[in-house]
């Protein structure tokens, strides 16, 4: 038998769950109670030049609520060390103006590449290393399944993510792609938590 990726694992869940779903939906009554997600979450999407994150509130009945974003672009001529610098203070800066509860982490998606998988992990370690130092839960989802919450569709372009979360966002423009992705990956969190809890 074939060794099944990451991404083929997650493409199986995903269409299991949405059996089940049907299948509660039906067992269920309508009426019957749902508890939804409420509280504040810090989306990452790690990257060692272009970090995006996003702060959102969630609140229900309301989707979602864009509390800050930002991309962290270090200079082109930044080293190693000052990448991850300006990572880390960017999270540890959106972390004490937003006071989240909980961070959502985008996975890093399949690298053939030694030393580009090296910087995202040490971009990926940064990030989550500033969330470790103050206490709050890390969760961490893969793109496909983030895609998959948000769009509906795994291999939705950056475009459509992007697109997608502003409409859902009610925001007037759309955000840069990679705040578009933190973002994302924070709603991700709060639908599949929120899931879990009975929704």
């Amino acid at each position: 038998m074939p060794k099944q990726t990451a991404r083929t694992l997650w493409a199986a869940r995903i269409k299991q769950g949405k059996a089940a779903g049907r299948t509660a939906a039906l067992r269920q009554p309508r009426s019957a109670s749902r508890k939804a997600f409420s509280g504040i979450v810090l989306g990452i999407d790690p990257s060692l030049r272009a970090t995006g994150l996003a702060a959102l509130l969630f609140k229900p009945p309301a989707v979602g609520r864009i509390l800050a974003s930002e991309t962290v672009r270090p200079g082109k001529e930044a080293g190693l060390a000052e990448c991850l610098g300006a990572i880390a203070g960017a999270v540890q800066r959106i972390i004490e103006t937003c006071q989240p509860e909980v961070v959502a982490v985008e996975e890093s998606i399949y690298v053939q590449n030694l030393r580009t998988a090296q910087k995202l992990g040490a971009a990926r370690g940064a990030a989550i290393g500033q969330a470790a130092l103050r206490g709050l839960p890390v969760h961490e989802y893969p793109p496909l399944r983030i895609k998959q919450a948000v769009v509906g569709y795994g291999r939705a372009s950056k475009e459509q993510v992007s697109r997608q979360m502003s409409l859902l966002l009610g925001l007037q423009e759309h955000l840069p792609f990679d705040e578009a992705d933190a973002a994302a990956t924070a709603l991700c969190h709060a639908m599949t938590l929120g899931r879990s809890e009975g929704i």
